[in-house]
């Protein structure tokens, strides 16, 4: 079972990114831990899913989503949905671990340390760095223990969800069926009619403004709003007011004489004659034939070289560079095009090579031998390197006294700005539910300043982890409650909105009249755009209900017409040719991308339904009471 998964790792992974939050190395707290006491969110089969574990995988989630928001409501992080996409997470991870265990799927120590080493970001140099997986561990803030025992639970699920994935076998006729209709080609010409060009028309009544207003009175008050002023504890702070002296440079140069070491690195240029692993016995007769002829004319004229690699080389990459791969060292290139150019003179050109990415003439074109980097060369790293250690070691041990000391002393932020030399900075006006700027964009953070004991008796908020290493404290300055705008001040808005809104009808039914007329063979004059090929499958930023309206359009007779209301108005269709899609000679690269794209779908579809059988055989209960609450613990 683990060989399956090693060798159809790309089936695995897009399963894995569908169904079930990230694993392990992506920071993601054990799911299986915290089912002690306590109140439940759900049930899956007999085993719980407690609330301090949804709310720990909750926060995971809103701070991987932080970043994406923007200038939107931070309050989108504590939606219903959201929560409820949570809480599906981890029961459906709950439902591969009870299948697991069912299997008496296991991972073996070998299996652990085999893929722990390969993971790149732990390698150096090609090699596993115990170093580095030191300090990615270290970054999480846990146990090695810990750390592992997730990753090998993860690889025991990715086990259960390889044998679904293996299975999942797209037939080659409903492919060709669903690929025909994705790059079936329609040409299309389109007119919009903007509803501003019936805002004339309209003028709504007092009454309807004064009854919109009394409808939506929510969408007419002006926020609860607070200045605040506020403190950051960051290791990156530290950094700055960390000093190095030239002594512990040079002590730490000559302790880690390794680290500075510079391998051995070639430069190469080379023409590529491509040809797949699966080539017919012809296709690579002819590159090699070819492959030759670039060869002779390289070994007569070594000095074109550049000119052979523009005129021949088909690796976009290095051939408008006449072939050039810049300096690599081992492990940076396939084995086969390495062994040839760490075995050959400067200026020399190789024989024929072949590798997995077709037929290679190179010539090497520079070699620097392996050597130490020097001291003035790397003084400003490890000085950067030696005041980060620091700093960190100095942030762990000053951030729970920054913590105790804005709890014990909470109506004032300066005794913490005096103690640990911190500026105390204010915030403009910040709004209930809107984005904040920099460090105050937390949900914590801005919850607890919006809180009554915040905002009533002026107190410090708790120091709040807005980000990795870094702590913020905040103090309301001044309050202003949450107030109804008259209709006096917003009756014009009000008034532009229904007017464009009863324009955007008129423009719709203009529309609908002039369609039937065109459908009916009528003459309508319009100023079409430049026809334009579309397809359902390249369809671009075309939105759903546009796709749908011009791939129904009956096409028996062209033209043939179609419309749908946007845009500000409606948009009407004119459909002048049909293409369907035919390959010759092969899928293109475009169709073959797109037939991976439907196995991928049949393999979501399939394990969707695996994981609904799951739900059959453990029932899964939600506990909605629990799932809604707000309470922290």
């Amino acid at each position: 079972m683990f060989d399956s998964v090693r060798n159809n790792k790309k089936i695995v992974q897009i399963i894995l990114a569908l169904i079930i939050l990230p694993f392990a190395f992506w920071g993601v707290e054990s799911y299986i831990g915290n089912m002690g006491g306590g109140k439940d969110v759900a049930s899956v089969g007999d085993s719980k899913i407690s609330l301090a574990e949804f709310q720990e995988a909750l926060r995971e989630q809103q701070d991987r989503l932080r970043p994406t928001l923007g200038g939107r409501d931070p309050a989108l992080l504590e939606s219903p949905e959201l929560r409820r996409a949570v809480l599906d997470n981890l029961v459906q991870r709950r439902l591969l671990d009870l299948h697991a265990g069912g299997m008496k799927l296991a991972v073996s120590n070998e299996q652990l340390v085999g893929f722990i080493a390969s993971v790149p970001q732990l390698q150096e140099d090609g090699k596993f760095s115990p170093q580095r997986y030191e300090q990615l561990i270290a970054a999480q803030g846990k146990s090695k223990s810990r750390f592992e025992y997730e990753v090998r639970h993860d690889m025991t699920i990715q086990q259960a969800i390889a044998a679904i994935g293996n299975a999942s076998l797209a037939g080659r006729t409903t492919a060709d069926r669903w690929l025909a209709a994705q790059l079936e080609e329609r040409e299309v010409s389109d007119v919009v009619l903007r509803a501003d060009a019936f805002v004339a028309q309209v003028k709504p009544a007092p009454d309807a403004i004064k009854a919109y207003y009394e409808a939506n009175t929510k969408k007419f008050e002006l926020p609860e709003q607070l200045r605040a002023e506020f403190v950051i504890l960051s290791r990156d702070r530290l950094i700055e007011q960390t000093a190095v002296s030239d002594e512990e440079v040079k002590a730490w140069y000559a302790g880690h004489p390794e680290r500075y070491k510079q391998p051995e690195e070639r430069r190469a240029s080379h023409v590529l004659i491509a040809v797949g692993a699966k080539a017919s016995d012809d296709e690579l007769k002819a590159a090699e034939a070819k492959a030759a002829d670039v060869l002779a004319q390289a070994k007569k004229s070594p000095g074109d070289f550049a000119r052979l690699a523009k005129q021949y080389s088909q690796d976009p990459g290095s051939a408008p560079k006449g072939g050039d791969l810049e300096w690599f060292g081992r492990g940076a290139m396939v084995k086969a095009f390495e062994d040839a150019a760490f075995s050959m003179k400067e200026g020399q050109v190789s024989d024929v090579v072949r590798s997995d990415f077709g037929l290679h003439v190179i010539k090497l074109t520079g070699i620097r031998a392996e050597r130490s980097r020097p001291l003035e060369e790397v003084r400003a790293e490890i000085a950067a390197e030696l005041k980060a250690a620091t700093a960190a070691g100095k942030y762990a041990e000053i951030a729970e006294g920054f913590s105790n000391t804005v709890y014990e002393q909470p109506d004032s932020l300066a005794p913490a700005a005096e103690k640990y030399k911190l500026t105390i900075q204010k915030s403009d006006w910040l709004r209930k539910g809107a984005a904040a700027p920099g460090p105050l964009a937390n949900a914590k953070l801005m919850a607890a300043l919006f809180s009554d004991d915040a905002i009533k008796n002026k107190r410090n908020t708790e120091a709040v982890e807005v980000a990795p290493n870094v702590l913020v404290s905040a103090r309301v300055l001044e309050y202003k409650p949450a107030a109804q705008q008259p209709l006096e001040t917003v009756e014009p808005t009000i008034a532009r909105f229904l007017a464009h809104q009863e324009a955007a009808k008129l423009a719709a039914q203009d529309g609908e009249q002039k369609l039937a007329r065109l459908n009916k063979g009528e003459k309508v004059e319009l100023g079409w755009s430049k026809p334009h090929a579309v397809t359902r499958g390249m369809a671009g930023e075309l939105p759903p209900d546009v796709l749908r309206a011009i791939f129904t359009a009956d096409t028996a007779k062209l033209p043939a017409y179609a419309g749908v209301p946007g845009a500000g108005g409606y948009v009407l269709f004119r459909i002048s040719q049909v293409k369907p899609y035919a390959a010759e000679g092969g899928d293109p690269p475009q169709a073959r991308a797109m037939r991976g794209e439907y196995a991928r779908l049949v393999a979501e579809e399939e394990m969707a339904g695996w994981i609904a059988s799951l739900r059959t055989k453990y029932p899964v209960e939600i506990n909605q009471t629990v799932l809604d609450s707000k309470e922290e613990r």
